[in-house]
């Protein structure tokens, strides 16, 4: 992408519903500040969900493993299709940013929209590049171009069609406000799949932890319960590929064992969860705690690995597939009852999420406990300790002190960014949505 101060980028006011707003957009090129201040203030006044969508230029380099791709003919590329076709007649801008027909569109869902979907469903995955770097198509990249880029708005453009295939068709919002297009199934379909490549990224991040703990431990129980949950990607897989098909979801599939699975792994996760609360609970206040008092609760907690870190990472790869799970479930929802699509999923998406986000942020809240702990010096008739001891017992501090550098020390929701490569073909590629 390139450095160019006076980029334009056409920019789409996405609506969900049939909403009344202020003209506030006008026909008039915008700053990325006034675009924000804008996505702001639309949340605030509608009653329907609203985004906005931006196309930027393909970058050369793009991982496109880490998204979900979907051709042509899919639902999600042909919204976004009609959408750019319409919007090519009547924009100028639209017309000249679209015509090689490919290009990275970038959707912005407001924090207001994006909690309605939980407020754990969304957060950074840890490159494995620089210390806080984030996986992103734009990253590196975005801040320039939105920086120096001028934003043009394109209005009365209608993407027609519905998820499902009746209902829910798109057109222009209505009085005072010309740039607001209705798209409540482009806007719908991004959100479901950039939510479920992004939880996703999350349970690939998580089968490389556990794997590489298990080789150390050799332990057949955790072996198992890793590839039962593993052997449940297929048929997520599979289901997410029926569903954002337009498909129905058939017995044959194996969703439902695989529903089983994580739901076993979860309760699984709920109870390890409690023993590590009331063996924390019983820990003096404020007193150091010795490594093997410690240890007894927390089987490895001292080492590279252990089984309480596998406990931790098989908890973080049940909550990504039941997020998939949850999505899914939203998804068909919403296609069962098409005249209302995104109220559906958001509803549905909330309700499951909580769970998940109570269990996720209890995990966290436990790990930040053990990384205020101080350690004690072992007990021993002996009053100098050898060198190994000593330099046993700092390591053990330094990695329990690093349990809680991982943890989200702010779960508030933020404006959530979903991007989708296009190719001239009209096939897409979903990537993980991430905090804008």
């Amino acid at each position: 992408m390139t450095d160019d101060r006076k980029a334009i980028v056409p920019v789409w006011t996405l609506a969900t519903g049939d909403v009344q707003v202020p003209a506030l957009a006008g026909d008039e090129p915008m700053t990325a500040e006034r675009l924000a201040e804008l996505r702001s203030v639309l949340a605030a006044l509608a009653d329907q969900p609203i985004a906005t969508l931006e196309v930027h230029p393909l970058p050369d380099k793009l991982d496109r493993s880490r998204g979900i791709p979907l051709d042509a003919v899919s639902p999600l590329a042909q919204h976004l299709s009609q959408l750019i076709t319409q919007s090519a007649r009547t924009s100028s801008a639209a017309a000249t940013a679209t015509a090689v027909g490919e290009g990275l569109y970038r959707m912005v869902v407001p924090a207001k929209v994006a909690a309605q979907f939980g407020q754990g469903i969304v957060r950074p995955m840890a490159s494995k590049g620089a210390a806080g770097d984030i996986y992103g198509a734009l990253v590196n990249s975005t801040g320039r171009i939105v920086d120096q880029a001028t934003f043009m708005p394109v209005g009365k453009a209608a993407a027609a069609g519905a998820v499902g295939g009746a209902g829910a068709t798109a057109g222009v919002a209505v009085a005072g406000s010309a740039a607001l297009t209705v798209a409540a199934p482009l806007v719908l379909m991004a959100v479901a799949v950039g939510v479920s490549a992004n939880a996703d990224s999350k349970r690939q991040q998580a089968i490389e932890h556990i794997t590489e703990l298990l080789e150390q431990l050799h332990e057949q129980k955790l072996e198992d319960e890793h590839s039962e949950l593993d052997g449940c990607r297929d048929a997520i897989d599979k289901a997410t590929a029926i569903l954002l098909d337009q498909g129905k979801l058939g017995v044959s599939l194996g969703l439902d064992s695989a529903v089983h699975a994580i739901n076993t792994a979860l309760g699984a996760a709920d109870r390890r969860l409690a023993q590590w609360r009331s063996a924390l609970d019983k820990l003096p206040d404020g007193e150091a705690v010795e490594i093997g008092t410690l240890a007894k609760s927390f089987p490895g907690i001292d080492d590279h690995g252990g089984t309480f870190r596998t406990h931790l990472e098989l908890a973080a790869l049940a909550i990504a597939l039941k997020r998939r799970v949850v999505v899914l479930q939203a998804v068909e929802h919403a296609q069962i009852d098409p005249g209302n699509l995104f109220e559906n999923f958001a509803r549905v998406l909330k309700a499951d999420q909580q769970r998940l986000d109570t269990l996720e942020s209890s995990i966290s809240g436990v790990l930040k406990r053990l990384s205020a702990l101080e350690l004690a010096r072992p007990q021993g008739l002996r009053p100098v300790f050898t060198t190994g001891e000593v330099d046993r017992l700092m390591r053990a501090a330094n990695r329990i002190r690093k349990l809680g550098d991982g943890v989200m020390a702010n779960s508030r929701t933020t404006d959530v960014a979903i991007e989708i490569a296009r190719d001239k073909d009209g096939s897409v590629v979903v990537f993980p949505a991430l905090p804008a």
